[in-house]
């Protein structure tokens, strides 16, 4: 059972290589998001017990709310969801979550997915180029968001405590979803596959040429 699932894998990247690749890259998202959603509570859960919580972090100015206050890009004011934003317990847990799941990805996607062979240093800078920049994007798209989000299931809905897991999960799952599209052309350009020496009939020839060079 096992060796037909994987002959007809096989067949199936041969066929469509394309489509299989993005299947991969799928999975390995799908693994990577639930492993942010395992990771986050307990993250937040211990920050949470520190005093960091009362500690606010609202960084980056860039525009105005209609009820006149500063929107910050990163913005984590002190105290406890929903009445505050988290404070710094809640961004340190949310960027350490990101950063681990993005540290397992690079490497599985870039060896699993698109089994790349040039420079790593070079793909991980432009990796971590793009980490920075969708983090941006996501802090940005995630004022629209979080405040209501936990108000809604907190306090309108009366939810408490679940309510406040099941609104971390969905901010999860929006970052996920977000880095998800993004990635996918991104990985397609730094995670290149060059040529193996081996590789079609240019390899092949010179693979002779050494042989008989050495005789």
């Amino acid at each position: 059972m096992i060796t037909r699932i994987k002959a007809s894998w096989s067949a199936f990247v041969e066929k469509r290589p394309a489509i299989a690749q993005f299947i991969v890259f799928t999975v390995l998202s799908i693994g990577m998001t639930v492993l942010q959603l395992i990771m986050m509570p307990v993250i937040k859960w211990i920050f949470g017990m520190t005093s960091l919580v009362d500690t606010g972090f609202q960084v980056l100015p860039v525009a105005t709310n209609f009820d006149g206050s500063t929107y910050y890009l990163f913005d984590y004011a002190a105290g406890a969801l929903p009445l505050g934003g988290g404070g710094l317990a809640y961004f340190l847990a949310v960027q350490i979550t990101l950063a681990i799941a993005q540290v397992i990805n690079f490497f599985a996607q870039r060896n699993i997915t698109f089994k790349s062979n040039s420079s790593p240093w070079v793909a991980a800078f432009w990796y971590s180029a793009a980490y920075i920049v969708i983090s941006f994007g996501a802090a940005a798209l995630q004022g629209l968001y979080k405040a209501p989000v936990y108000e809604l299931l907190i306090s309108t809905w009366g939810l408490g405590a679940s309510g406040e897991a099941l609104a971390d999960v969905i901010t999860m799952l929006i970052n996920a979803i977000i880095s998800f599209w993004v990635f996918f052309p991104i990985f397609k350009v730094i995670f290149k596959r060059e040529p193996d020496l081996e590789d079609g009939p240019t390899g092949a020839a010179r693979h002779v040429e050494i042989g008989s060079a050495q005789r």
